[in-house]
């Protein structure tokens, strides 16, 4: 992990963006309280085939206009158009937007055509092409394996050439085995691969939620993870307290193995980010 521990250490905020205008109130709330931990910037996804679109655009606006945080929109590129993509960036220019997290994204049910854009790499590749360094680019990795992928190996080459394309930065598929990064890491650096690879960590809330959430992404849950969460049953509080002991664990082991930072899926909510945070020790260099 040698080639990662050149980078100072700093943390990053994602958000969703809320259907209805009471979770868009709330989400101005969660914002404005885990701003004061002063993160690099907070995120925002954006829906398959841009589905939530508006209500990114309106997160995201918020987030840059209206307070002291930086805001990295999400965009995803599979069902959309060249000139699609260039309103977008076109817009988030004006706004002041410096970074974007490029991602293929999820066709939406029933679309049949990917549009113009296949793979991340092929957005990565446009919006370079057109706009330079204007963005920081951030690219999706999976220590785990990309799930669409047939092994380790299929996974680094096209994870090389987002990097190859013009990649800045990358965001890990969020995990629970500190060995998956490690050996991730290591497999980048003998591929010649040397950009910041922050890993992305979710929050432990919910026991059912992360079993579904987990079997869409491809993240591994380890078993002695999901026998112990299995044993609260009903009792929610000493599932969260052992949920963010294990997030916290794990974050730091982390930091401290010399990781870029971290980035907290805070699902719109508070706590347990907030505290997670609060507990970390991170390094400068």
């Amino acid at each position: 992990m040698k080639s990662q521990q050149k980078y100072p250490q700093k943390f990053s905020l994602e958000f969703f963006p809320p259907r209805t205008e009471p979770g868009m109130e709330k989400l101005k709330t969660v914002i404005n309280e885990l701003g004061t931990l002063n993160p690099e910037y907070m995120s925002v996804t954006y829906g398959a085939g841009g589905t939530t679109q508006e209500r990114t655009l309106e997160t995201v606006r918020y987030i840059q206009e209206q307070t002291d945080q930086e805001a990295a929109p999400h965009l995803t590129c599979i069902g959309a158009c060249q000139e699609s993509v260039t309103e977008l960036l076109d817009t988030y220019e004006a706004l002041g937007i410096k970074r974007i997290v490029a991602l293929r994204g999820d066709l939406p049910s029933g679309m049949m055509d990917p549009g113009e854009f296949k793979y991340a790499s092929d957005l990565v590749k446009f919006i370079k092409d057109q706009r330079g360094d204007k963005f920081h680019l951030e690219v999706a990795a999976y220590p785990e394996t990309h799930p669409q992928a047939r092994n380790c190996d299929i996974g680094i080459k096209w994870f090389k050439h987002k990097v190859d394309q013009g990649a800045d930065s990358a965001i890990t598929q969020y995990f629970f085995n500190f060995d998956s990064y490690r050996y991730f890491i290591d497999n980048c650096e003998r591929n010649g691969i040397d950009i910041p690879i922050i890993p992305g960590i979710m929050p432990i809330t919910n026991y059912e939620n992360l079993i579904r959430f987990s079997e869409g992404c491809g993240a591994e849950v380890p078993r002695w993870l999901k026998c112990r969460l299995e044993s609260f049953e009903d009792d929610n509080e000493s599932l969260l307290a052992f949920g963010k002991d294990v997030v916290q664990e794990l974050s730091q082991k982390l930091l401290d193995a010399g990781a870029p930072g971290v980035h907290f899926y805070s699902m719109n909510s508070v706590e347990p980010t907030l505290e997670i945070v609060k507990n970390l020790t991170f390094k400068s260099n």
